[in-house]
Order: C-alpha cells, then sequence, then structure tokens
C-alpha cells in the first residue's frame, strides 16, 4: 500500500484537523499580504485533491505561475509549521524551547539577570520531566553569561555549573549508549526477524555482551531505564526467550505506572511498550493478562492524550488492531476475526500516508492468516500476493512464512498443476534467506510426496509429520515456525478430519479450564 503522494505539503496539508485548517488561516490572513492571499488560495486546492495532481492544481491556482509554483509551496509549507507551532503548546519539549528561545532573546537585549531566571526554570521544569538534552542547552548559555558577564548571581558558580555540567553529560551519555544499544537490536529484528540459528543467536550475544557496558548495567533515571528494558526486550525477543521478553515488557509498561506523567511526554514508547506486552502475553498464551492489557489499550485510545495528534493515533490503532487479530488467533475465532477486516482496510487507507511498510507487512499477513483460519484459502492468497509482489527489504523471516503459507493454501485448494513449481521456488527463496528450519524440510518432504499417495495413504502420512513436529515443539530455533504458522494444528485438523479454527478453538477452551 504505497502512500497517496510523495508530496510533502499535500501531506502536510491532508494531516491537518479542522481546528488547525481553521487557526492556519487566521494566522496567514492577519497580515492580509498578496503573497498570503495567494497561499491561502494554493492551501484550499490542495486541501480539495483527492490524489496530488501538479497539472489540476496549476489550474485551479490561476494567480500563480507554473515557474512560482516551487516557491509558493515552500511558502506554504513553512507558514503551516509556524501556524501549528503557535497553536501546538502542550509539548514539554515545545515549552522548554520557547522558554529557552526567550532567555536568548533576552541576552541578546543585555538583560542577563533575566535570562538567568528563566534559564532556572527551563532547568527546573526540565529536571521535573527527565529532559537531559535540555540540561545541556541550559548549561551551555548559562556558562556563556557567567564566563562573558560578571553577574554575581551566587557564590561558587563556577563550580557549581562544572559540576552540574560533568553529571549532565555522564547521564546524557549513559542514555545515549543504551538508546544505541536498543535501536540496533530493533533494527536487527526488522530486517531479519527471530534468530534463525546458532549462528544468529552468537552474533546477537556477542554485539549485546560488547554494547551493555558495566557503566550503563544499573539504570538510574527514568530514560536509562526506558532503553534498558527496551534492549532486554529486543534481545529476548530474537533469541525467542520469550519469557525474559514478558518480563521486560512489563517493566517497560510499568515504568509509566510508576511515573503516570510521563505517559504524556513519551506517549510513543507507553503505546509500544503495550504493544510488547500484548505480544508476551499473546506468545506464551496467557489469556487472562492479554486481556486485562487490551482493555488497557481500549481504554487509552479513548484518552484525550491519544486524541490530541495524528502519531498518537495512528500508533495506538496499529498495535491494538494486531492485538485484535491475534485475540482472534487465541481463540480460534478466525470467522468473527473477518468481520474486521473491512473496517481495518478503511483505516489502513486512511492512514496510508503514516504507515510504514514494516506495520503494512505483517498487517497483510495477519489478514491472510485469519482467511487461512477460517478455511477462505483464495481471499488468503490474495493479501499473501501482496506482500510476495512487493519487492521491499524488510522482515526476511514474513517473507518466507509468506510464501510456505501461500504454498499451503495452494494445497488446501487442490492447485496441484502449480504446487510442484511452488514447491521448488519457496524451497529455493527460503534456502536462500537461510530460513530452512528442521520443521520446514519436514514440511517440503511431505508436500514432495504427497502428490503421489492415494487417500488412503495420505492419512498415515499426515499423522507421521504430525508426530515429528510435535517433538521439534520445544526445540529452541524451531520455535519460529509455529509462531508464524500454526502447524501443529493445521496437521491436527488433517488427521483428525476437522477444520482449523476448531482445533485451535478446543484448545483455547480447555486452557481455560485447566487455567
Amino acid at each position: 500500500m504505497p502512500n497517496r503522494s510523495t508530496d510533502a505539503v499535500y501531506q502536510l496539508i491532508h494531516s491537518l484537523q479542522k481546528s488547525e485548517k481553521r487557526n492556519f488561516k487566521l494566522y496567514v490572513q492577519r497580515n492580509s499580504s498578496s503573497p498570503d492571499l495567494k497561499i491561502v488560495q494554493l492551501f484550499d486546492a490542495l486541501d480539495k485533491m483527492k490524489e496530488y495532481d501538479e497539472k489540476e492544481l496549476i489550474n485551479k491556482t490561476v494567480s500563480i505561475k507554473k515557474e512560482q509554483l516551487s516557491n509558493m509551496k515552500a511558502h506554504l509549507y513553512r507558514q503551516i509549521l509556524a501556524s501549528l507551532r503557535v497553536l501546538d503548546n502542550e509539548n514539554i519539549d515545545i515549552q522548554l524551547h520557547e522558554q529557552l528561545d526567550y532567555a536568548r532573546i533576552l541576552y541578546n537585549k543585555g538583560l542577563y539577570l533575566q535570562s538567568l531566571k528563566i534559564l532556572d526554570r527551563v532547568k527546573e521544569n526540565a529536571t521535573k520531566h527527565n529532559q537531559v538534552s535540555f540540561l545541556i542547552e541550559v548549561l551551555f548559555l548559562e556558562k556563556k553569561i557567567e564566563t562573558l558577564h560578571i553577574t554575581r548571581s551566587m557564590q561558587d558558580r563556577a563550580d557549581a555549573l562544572t559540576h552540574e555540567s560533568n553529571s549532565t553529560n555522564v547521564q546524557l551519555e549513559r542514555v545515549t549508549k543504551l538508546s544505541n544499544l536498543a535501536l540496533q537490536l530493533y533494527s536487527w529484528y526488522i530486517k531479519n526477524g527471530h534468530a534463525r540459528n546458532k549462528d544468529d543467536e552468537k552474533e546477537i550475544e556477542n554485539y549485546f555482551k560488547e554494547h551493555l557496558t558495566d557503566d550503563i548495567k544499573t539504570p538510574k533515571t527514568f530514560y536509562e531505564k526506558l532503553y534498558y528494558s527496551q534492549s532486554f526486550c529486543w534481545y529476548a525477543f530474537i533469541r525467542q526467550d520469550f519469557l525474559m521478553y514478558y518480563r521486560y515488557a512489563q517493566k517497560w509498561v510499568n515504568l509509566f505506572i510508576d511515573e503516570p506523567g510521563m505517559i504524556e511526554i513519551e506517549t510513543g514508547n507507553y503505546i509500544k511498550g503495550l504493544h510488547n506486552l500484548l505480544n508476551a502475553h499473546f506468545t506464551l498464551r496467557n489469556y487472562n493478562g492479554f486481556n486485562k492489557t487490551i482493555q488497557l489499550m481500549e481504554n487509552f485510545r479513548n484518552s484525550d492524550v491519544v486524541k490530541q495528534n495524528n502519531n498518537n493515533e495512528v500508533q495506538v490503532f496499529i498495535y491494538l488492531y494486531i492485538a485484535k487479530i491475534n485475540q482472534h488467533f487465541l481463540e480460534g475465532t478466525f470467522k468473527e476475526g473477518i468481520e474486521i477486516v473491512a473496517e481495518l482496510e478503511k483505516q489502513l487507507k486512511e492512514f496510508s500516508i503514516y504507515m510504514d511498510l514494516h506495520r503494512v507487512l505483517v498487517f497483510y499477513y495477519k489478514i491472510a492468516s485469519l482467511y487461512f483460519g477460517a478455511g477462505d484459502y483464495s481471499t488468503a492468497i490474495d493479501y499473501l500476493n501482496k506482500i510476495i509482489n512487493w519487492k521491499v527489504d524488510l522482515r526476511n523471516d514474513l517473507q518466507c512464512y509468506a510464501r510456505l503459507l501461500h504454498l499451503i493454501s495452494h494445497y488446501e485448494l487442490g492447485n496441484f498443476q502449480l504446487l510442484e513449481y511452488l514447491i521448488k521456488s519457496v524451497y529455493r527463496f527460503m534456502a536462500k534467506m537461510q530460513n530452512l528450519s528442521l520443521v520446514e524440510e519436514e514440511m517440503f518432504k511431505f508436500l514432495r510426496k504427497s502428490f503421489y499417495l492415494s487417500a488412503r495413504k495420505l492419512q498415515p502420512e499426515f499423522e507421521n509429520l504430525l508426530n515429528k513436529i510435535k517433538h521439534l515443539e520445544k526445540s529452541r530455533f524451531e520455535t519460529r515456525a509455529f509462531a508464524y504458522l500454526d502447524i501443529i494444528s493445521w496437521l491436527e485438523s488433517k488427521v483428525y478430519n476437522k477444520p482449523v479454527y476448531e482445533i485451535i478453538r478446543e484448545k483455547f477452551l480447555d486452557d481455560k479450564r485447566v487455567a
């Protein structure tokens, strides 16, 4: 699903809410200069467009010549941002920037003591909200004032500022190291998925141990603890240590429970933490924990914090719908899950200019899995084709399992004329990506052999394959196959002659009774 347009001004205008559009016009028209009246015309023309079309735009804005369009769009872009800057003063970082700007203006006017008073307030507010990067800027300006001017603002000022600067630099260095570690681990996962073999696991272990140096092993501040928890989350998830993954996802969320004021400041990280906690409950089949957390996210979706900007709304939408689909996977309610696809598609279209390719790929795979579980193999193939035909260098693991599920769907439909080609093609692709586990090897052996078996001889072969694969369920490097594709439930459906959704539903009800 490509973005509706790559034109920056078009995207910005179509991201605005009604109140923001109204505020922009008030902001621009207060001067009523000729160029600004023209950009209002340009704004209206772009706002009414469903797709960006430059020829149509030139025809609709007759007062703007073709050679002026580029400069006018750049001017419009700056004016929109300026109007948003005036309107959006709730964010702590914007407030701190504003106060810092005021301090610099007062300094430039020669009012050093007034500047220092504002800097003291900025420093206090930044410390209260864990904004360590602002402290560096405040201290830099404070030292500049004290170096160039005799303020006599306090005794031993030089020693105090030196101590504060050193302490802040150490803290910022620790945060930087931990955030770098979390980012690199997450980047590895986005490209490769889970560890495929011992070499992958060793690579991740070595990288993690090398970069988790002694000075950052005991996190102290909010952001140190946040990136520390994130680092361990990705490390555990890549290695498929799901208990560790759950523990650190819970610690991640608990940070915000302990400091609720940080939810509004770091909303994106709070939402991502809830997503990982939901994913951990899903992977461990912890139904009670999953249901409590999804309810927490549902409630959060309706909060003012989420509704105040597009980014928060999009992130909650992404992770809440992933959780809703996972809930149907857990409970075996695939046919009921299909009912949310229409709304999901509508939302995907609405948020298309904000959606990254990785998330869209995940949604396509999950929707395909819903249809597969419900027995609608043709529709599953339609969604899997979107992944297979989309040439992006993302999630090699997802690319592989999309092809395997695509192959099994054709098998279910009895498209045997395609299967021989598909088996060779998918096998080559997975081998090239170093994604072939023992589970997949056994699957390919079975599929090759099944062409030549009668229905009577096929049933015992399904039973043999099920027994072989069940023995691999506890293996460290085989769990990724079961995480992406419930091969065991599919084989049990063949052995017991039941639909897949009935098999999974029965397991869910049995687990609930035991719990």
